[in-house]
Parts: structure tokens; sequence; C-alpha cells
């Protein structure tokens, strides 16, 4: 038998505990509607210099709102000038416009006008009416709380290539009408309630054509975007300036 006393073996150490992982890149940062409406003017800007056709300009837009990753979204417009100049709007690091997570601080001309909710419509038990010969903003904002919003685009000056209308509507009623040469694009969803975007794609023939996207989101309520017949800017620009040579 063995009596002599031997030292006690070494406990084992603790298991490391993990750390968080890795953080991720600007590329691999989710996308806010801000950075949505950045690429979305950029976009318009190309279509209306000439530097993509309308097809090209319909299959970006449509990645656009499909797309989740702020590196997803910089694909769509790496070979684009941005607003202020390519030095001015890309970042030394990492490439991407400005504006975006981890890009420089952008200058007040590097910005995009209209880049949030220049104009709001709000109807709270009520109405509310946009109409006749008026400019739109770049990006309006429409809420209808138990009540009527209409938003009449059809004798509207638009200032910009692509205008944006967010809507939110419960238990009331959203109407919106634009010309029948305007592309109309809509991206949506209701819960017990309606969100529909009627003549999407009638005027993708013509490159000039101003663009309308409804973004919106209906409970309990109805959320309607569809072209006048018989309206068209053309038509409009004719009238007038019979009126001028009168």
């Amino acid at each position: 038998m063995d009596l002599e006393k031997h030292p006690a073996a070494p406990a084992p150490a603790p298991a490391p505990t993990p750390g968080p992982g890795p953080v991720p890149g600007p590329a691999q940062l989710r996308a806010s509607d801000a950075d949505r409406d950045r690429i979305a003017q950029i976009l318009g800007d190309a279509l209306a210099e000439g530097r993509l056709n309308a097809e090209e300009h319909s299959e970006r837009l449509d990645s656009l709102y499909a797309v989740k990753t702020v590196g997803e979204l910089e694909l769509l417009v790496r070979d684009l000038p941005v607003p202020g100049g390519a030095a001015a709007g890309r970042s030394a690091a990492g490439g991407f416009p400005t504006g975006f997570p981890g890009a420089a601080p952008a200058s007040p001309a590097a910005v995009p006008l209209g880049a949030g909710f220049a104009e709001n419509v709000v109807a709270v038990c009520s109405s509310s009416t946009r109409k006749g010969r008026w400019r739109p903003a770049a990006r309006t904002r429409a809420v209808s709380v138990l009540g009527d919003v209409t938003i009449d685009l059809t004798e509207a000056v638009f200032e910009q290539q692509v205008t944006e209308i967010d809507v939110t509507c419960v238990l009331g009623n959203v109407e919106i009408k634009v010309p029948e040469n305007v592309a109309l694009r809509g991206y949506g969803s209701g819960v017990l309630g309606n969100f529909e975007v009627y003549g999407e794609g009638r005027a993708e023939a013509d490159p000039q054509a101003p663009v309308v996207i409804v973004r919106g989101f209906a409970l309990l309520g109805n959320i309607e975007a569809r072209p006048k017949p018989g309206a068209r800017i053309v038509d409009l620009a004719m009238r007038l300036r019979k009126r001028l040579d009168a």
C-alpha cells in the first residue's frame, strides 16, 4: 500500500466564454428607407440624363425594394455618378455613396434634395385633398386615420424624375391619381385592408416619363393608386402653351 501523499492534480481550466461575433461592415448593414430613397434619386437622375434606358431603370427600381443590405444597394449604382460628383459622393473607405453607414460625412451640396418628407397630408376623422396645379415634393407622407385622403397628380408639376408617396392608412381611405403617361409603381400590403396600384408599367416605353412610387400599409383601410384616363402631362403642357399664345 502506497501511503505517500501525492499533490492533487490541477483543476481543468474553464472553457473560454464565446465573445461577440465580428462587427458587420458597412456592406452587411441592413438598408434603411433613407438609403433606398438616396438610391432611387440617383437612378431617377440617371434615367433623366440618358445613362439608363427605361427597361434598365425599371429593373433596378424593382431590385431597389427587394434587396436587404447596404452593399446590395451600392451595386445598383456602382456604374453611375452620385449627387455632388463621383469624388464627393463616394467615401474613401469602401466606396459607398455619401450618407451610407461608414461613409464620410456629406457636404450640403452632396445630399440630394427631398431626402426627408417635405410634405405631410394628414386626415384624422376628417378629409384632406391635394389637387389642381401644384408641385409635389420628392417625398410626401400621407396618413389617414378614420379619414379620407385624396392626392391628385393629374395637373401637378413634377420638378423631379422620381416622386415617392409613403402612405399609412388605418380605418380610412387614401386615393392617388396620376396622369396616364406617368410610370406608376407600388410596394405595400394590407392587414384586413386593401393596397392596390393599377396600371403599373404603362409608361415604361417613355424614358422621360416621371416615376411615381407609392409605398403603403393599410390596416382595416383602403389604399388605391391609379392613372386617370385622358389626363396626360403633355396635354397639360400643350393647353398652357395655347393659353400663352392666345
